[in-house]
């Protein structure tokens, strides 16, 4: 009886939003091999900061279904990304990218499927989002359930899709990662990627679903 009262509990303990970041180290993030970061990744300002080259900086802990949420900043020209659900696919450790970069260096349309917000490759985000310049941060959002991705900016949802789906089924075929069917769909790693230029992240929050 006790065990019954106290489960709904735990349910709900689960759905709590956590932090990943404690703004002051990075406890909880690893080098894709499970070990301690490189010395590129270090905490400065209350923030995750790429400052030289570090290869990729992964959570310990794995997530399929959740909202996650972060602000960031990058410097001009710089190109980053938030991949999630990261884990082996066919021998490649991969996962779908909340892409971040400077569009306007980079000569990318907002809708571009490598511009900012576009769920990476396979689908670009709103041609109108409103997304904030090199210098100044941005707060992004991903809500990954099921076989629904979101990818959200700035308070507004910018791109969306249902892995399987004929829209998904079409864009994959034509994809990078038409080799794996099963591409999106595992639990695996939040990532945030190092691909040159300084990048800043703060507010690291996400909640199970």
């Amino acid at each position: 009886f006790l065990l019954a009262l106290l489960l709904p509990l735990f349910a709900f303990s689960e759905k709590k939003e956590i932090s990943l970041f404690d703004g002051k180290t990075l406890t909880g993030w690893t080098d894709r091999q499970g070990k301690p970061p490189a010395e590129g990744w270090v905490v400065e300002d209350g923030c995750i900061l790429r400052r030289s080259k570090a290869g990729d900086l992964y959570s310990k802990e794995t997530f399929k279904d959740f909202e996650f949420s972060c602000e960031w900043k990058i410097a001009t020209g710089t190109n980053s990304g938030i991949k999630y659900r990261v884990t082996d696919y066919s021998g490649a450790i991969l996962g779908p990218e909340y892409q971040i970069i400077d569009d306007a260096k980079g000569n990318y349309a907002p809708d571009h499927l490598g511009a900012t917000a576009s769920i990476y490759a396979i689908k670009g985000a709103s041609a109108h989002k409103k997304l904030k310049p090199p210098g100044v941060f941005n707060l992004s959002s991903i809500v990954a359930k099921g076989r629904k991705l979101e990818h959200w900016l700035n308070g507004e949802k910018v791109a969306e899709i249902e892995i399987g789906s004929e829209d998904w089924k079409k864009r994959h075929a034509k994809s990078k990662f038409k080799s794996r069917p099963d591409f999106g769909t595992k639990s695996g790693r939040i990532m945030l990627q190092e691909h040159g230029g300084k990048v800043r992240f703060r507010n690291l929050k996400i909640r199970k679903l």
